[in-house]
């Protein structure tokens, strides 16, 4: 394995990490629209908190695709064909979350809730099925010689499948509820804040369930028991970092704490894999590696030499498109007016 295969390798760590921290609390806010907000005027409040940025945390996503398909070609040739159906939902879910902020906007009143519902859904199938698709993999799933997968229906949904889902939108949610507390003013602030300080202990348990399952359906301790016990360990401490900020109300910090929870869990599968990219449950000798699923060592070169010319200005966007927009959105009830 060359340098730049594992700089590639730790690359897409990095942007998915990327996506799940910064797409992670936009999902978590569009779940919210029809779980926290008690009328229109708080459901505008809440949306708005992410109406500047989410399209541009969206490319994290397009970008960590790109990637993978430019560097590690047979991975993504594997991941894509394999896992078809399940990131075509994930597709369909990004698509109505999209258009959703566009025609809630230009409807009125009354036809808003259509919208209000496809924002809501489209935010909890991404975060459900990436579970799902990332949960399953690391369990490792019948791909032959050829890197073809022929999987059944209990490859992809089983109990950890599942359990990761719903951990993963969990995470997402909470995430997200955290967002809204620092940006937001009134009842709904403090409604986020009442929802987080419950559900962090339904997280606790789910977090033990999810280390169990992943002793006895992954060989991630069989391969490297220290690293997998620190970063679940980290984990849980991110976590209680995070529930204990929100009790005292440390906004910020509850908020950090939750997005490094997220990008920690991105660390424990891409470690967890290493060296590998795609596992076989046929056999460790199908398993696809870093070494011979990347692009040539040219390639990867001159992709390298690209992305530190660019990576600089991106960062810098994106870090001033959240300095403009920093202010808390305030809760500014609507008047009626009797014609």
């Amino acid at each position: 394995m060359s340098a730049l295969q594992l700089l590639w390798f730790v690359l897409i760590g990095v942007l998915f990490s990327g996506f799940f921290f910064l797409e992670g609390f936009d999902f978590g806010v569009g779940m919210s629209v029809q779980t926290l907000a008690h009328n229109e005027d708080e459901k505008d409040q809440i949306v708005s908190t992410i109406g500047p940025v989410w399209d541009g945390n969206e490319v994290w996503l397009l970008t960590a695709g790109g990637a993978m398909f430019a560097s590690f070609p047979y991975w993504y040739a594997s991941l894509f064909s394999g896992y078809y159906l399940i990131l075509f939902i994930i597709l369909f879910g990004l698509i109505i979350r999209g258009v959703s902020f566009e025609f809630r906007h230009r409807m009125p009143a009354e036809k808003k809730n259509t919208w209000n519902w496809t924002l809501t859904i489209g935010s909890f199938l991404v975060p459900f099925f990436f579970g799902i698709l990332f949960i399953s993999m690391i369990q490792g799933m019948p791909i032959d010689a050829n890197g073809n997968m022929e999987a059944t229906f209990g490859d992809y949904i089983n109990l950890f499948s599942v359990v990761g889902g719903v951990a993963l939108t969990l995470l997402c949610y909470l995430h997200g509820l955290n967002y809204i507390a620092l940006k937001t003013t009134g009842p709904v602030r403090d409604r986020a804040r009442n929802y987080a300080e419950l559900l962090y202990w339904v997280l606790y348990v789910g977090l033990v369930v999810f280390a169990v399952l992943m002793f006895f359906f992954t060989d991630f301790f069989d391969r490297n028991f220290l690293l997998t016990l620190g970063l679940l360990a980290l984990i849980v401490v991110l976590t209680v970092v995070a529930n204990v900020s929100v009790f005292k109300k440390k906004e910020m910090t509850a908020f950090l704490a939750s997005g490094l929870t997220l990008i920690v869990l991105v660390a424990l599968l891409f470690t967890g894999l290493f060296p590998r990219v795609m596992i076989s449950s046929l056999g460790s000798e199908f398993d696809l590696l870093i070494e011979n699923a990347s692009s040539s060592p040219y390639t990867l070169k001159v992709m390298s030499y690209l992305s530190l010319t660019l990576l600089p200005f991106v960062l810098g966007y994106t870090g001033w498109a959240y300095y403009v927009f920093r202010k808390r959105i305030s809760h500014t009830p609507s008047t009626e007016v009797n014609g």
